[in-house]
């Protein structure tokens, strides 16, 4: 029997791929091994958002040879497929899987064996093919990332996603349903939907969108909660959110991408939306959703931000009381337009403006999480942790705040009524 490590870099749509290509290879007799010395296959799907993540890709596909050097390393996805169109694989890979050829993995395999023929990699451009995987189990017991998407039309200026993979293309709502179907069956209570641009499910699809599909998901049995992946501003319409607002599984949790509160910038990283749009989509939600999380990322050091821009873009934060924000210090991604644009602004900048934002995302998590304190709310039990000593029990709200609850009880994959008596019970 081979043995095969996996190891995942990047999104929750790169975990969801990993994860099903874990089950092909089990369901095809390979044995999953952990990622260390001894596995005659290293797969690893790899992440090209940031110049970070190429080098993390390629510092794991170069460890995996060096755990053994008669392995077959086979390099799947991002990374491999932006590298493949210049040339650049690292000869330190045997197989090259691109985007939309992971489902072909086990054919892969056994053709390199026979015949010693490594590369599997599509014009992922002109593809208009969503590649079927499936699930019938993950890594977390309680919750399920469905993919439901793959690429992306947008092009914004500091983004190599569209080019890694592909253009807008959406997965058939009846497959999505039979998945959840049997995850459900399975004893999953929450799913999460999920893609590289969410909000642009359907497009490609006759009679479908976004809230059709999370309609069709609400009415699969045994599922308990629906959450959504990053959203943009765009989708959240009075239609839209009064609909979800109406479903009992719908969790009040929205990530809704921001990058920059300062429409000048906004306009350079060719967003489409400003700031006041932004602003009334967040009012939208909470005209209809008591008290949502609303969490959100942004761009610090963007190509041209001024200290003036930084200003009214921490400012915008501030305004919108986000529940999280995500930081980012801006990074050059070669093959973007933001690489060569003028006015680049200097690392110890990007870290002082991201310190700032940092500091506000504390003070505004805090904020949020103590509207909890004297409340009662449903919490999904995940698993039980260490903590200051003492075994607890996690779990999230609806909004996705954490829980921990001290009992000899074993609750994982209930959902309970918890009392929050105070902010020790919310972690972090």
């Amino acid at each position: 029997m081979r043995k095969v490590a996996l190891h995942n870099l990047g999104c929750k749509v790169n975990a969801y791929e990993t994860e099903a290509m874990q089950e092909m290879l089990e369901q095809n007799g390979y044995e999953i091994v952990p990622f260390k010395e001894g596995a005659d296959i290293y797969v690893i799907n790899t992440c090209t958002v940031t110049n970070m993540a190429d080098r993390k890709s390629r510092q794991m596909l170069h460890r995996a040879k060096k755990l053994n050097p008669d392995a077959i390393v086979v390099a799947a996805g991002c990374y491999v497929q932006a590298k493949e169109e210049n040339g650049e694989v690292d000869e330190c890979i045997d197989i090259v899987i691109g985007n939309n050829k992971k489902k072909d993995l086990i054919e892969i395999l056994e053709q390199y064996e026979r015949e010693r023929i490594g590369k599997a990699v599509i014009d992922i451009n002109h593809t208009k093919e969503y590649e079927e995987m499936h699930l019938s189990k993950t890594a977390e017991h309680t919750r399920a990332y469905i993919k439901v998407q793959d690429g992306c039309n947008q092009f914004c200026t500091y983004c190599i996603i569209p080019f890694a993979r592909g253009r807008v293309r959406s997965r058939v709502k009846d497959d999505v349903i039979r998945e959840v179907t049997e995850l459900a069956k399975n004893g999953y209570k929450e799913v999460v939907l999920t893609g590289i641009h969410l909000s642009s499910y359907g497009v490609d699809l006759e009679n479908e969108n976004l809230l059709s599909l999370i309609l069709a998901v609400n009415e699969v049995e045994g599922i308990k909660r629906i959450r959504l992946g990053s959203l943009e501003p765009r989708i959240i319409t009075e239609e839209f959110v009064k609909t979800i607002a109406g479903l009992e599984k719908m969790c009040p949790h929205f990530h809704l991408s921001l990058q920059s509160g300062c429409d000048e910038t906004l306009r350079r990283m060719n967003r489409r939306y400003n700031s006041e749009e932004y602003y009334e989509k967040c009012q939208l939600l909470r005209k209809y959703f008591k008290n949502p999380a609303l969490t959100t990322d942004v761009i610090v050091g963007f190509p041209g931000e001024t200290e003036e821009e930084f200003a009214k873009s921490k400012a915008f934060v501030d305004k919108v009381d986000f529940y999280e924000t995500h930081v980012f210090k801006y990074s050059k991604r070669k093959g973007t337009k933001a690489a060569v644009m003028e006015n680049q602004v200097p690392e110890q900048i990007k870290t002082v403006r991201s310190n700032e934002l940092l500091e506000l995302d504390a003070k505004k998590r805090r904020k949020y999480e103590e509207t909890f304190i004297g409340t009662e709310v449903e919490v999904l039990m995940e698993e039980s942790i260490e903590l200051d000593g003492k075994t607890v029990q996690v779990g999230h709200t609806k909004e996705y705040v954490k829980i921990a609850l001290q009992t000899d009880e074993n609750l994982q994959n209930q959902l309970i009524n918890v009392q929050i008596d105070n902010h020790l019970q919310i972690i972090h």
